[in-house]
């Protein structure tokens, strides 16, 4: 089992587009040369997804043979957390390492860096955390400590194993969604096309 990505993302809801703050990534398990297309689909699918999760929600959203864990926090914050990982990994955990990820980030980073700022660009928050957390928690049983969260977790419902098509808006299509993106290169959205006439599981999500 892998983690295969971190990510906190400003979600101002309203049919807002939700902005990256910060991301962490292990592209090891991909080739060298397709590392730069998958990063891109990465961060792509955790905008998708954390756009399409409503304020207090939590979900795992599953493409492939990988799964988005989504925790849109909300609040006057409007910040949500997404780990990607493959579908081997469990949920709880999941979730536990996402809570603890947005209570740090939101009492260490003063909300005025990032809500408002319309001069954002991704990625432009530092947190330095998400690469050790990346990193230490690769094993779920490292979760353990921040299992004080379970209580929580079972008293909010969390919507588990939608696949993306059931996370998009009627009548919105990943293809479109993709072809349209101004965060994909063109080497990428060619890189998402071949790998689905492929059937490959070598997309990220």
């Amino acid at each position: 089992m892998k983690i295969l990505s971190l990510s906190i993302l400003l979600v101002p809801g309203n049919g807002q587009q939700a902005t990256l703050l910060c991301s962490a990534s292990d592209l090891s398990s991909f080739s060298f040369y397709q590392r730069g297309s998958v990063g891109e689909f990465m961060s792509f699918m955790a905008k998708t997804v954390a756009e399409r999760t409503e304020a207090g929600q939590r979900q795992s959203v599953q493409e492939r043979d990988n799964v988005a864990h989504v925790y849109n926090r909300g609040g006057a914050e409007q910040v949500a957390a997404v780990l990607v990982a493959d579908a081997e990994y469990p949920v709880r955990p999941a979730f536990s390492l996402l809570a603890k990820l947005l209570e740090e980030f939101t009492a260490a980073v003063p909300q005025a860096a990032y809500n408002p700022n319309p001069a954002l660009t991704p990625n432009s928050i530092a947190f330095p955390q998400l690469a050790q957390y990346l990193a230490k928690y690769q094993d779920p049983k490292q979760a353990d400590t921040i299992l004080r969260v379970q209580a929580e977790l079972d008293e909010t419902k969390i919507i588990l194993h939608k696949t993306i098509e059931g996370v998009l808006q009627r009548g919105e299509k990943l293809d479109n969604l993709v072809e349209r993106s101004n965060n994909l290169s063109a080497q990428s959205k060619m890189f998402y096309k071949t790998a689905k006439k492929q059937n490959s599981c070598c997309v990220i999500m």
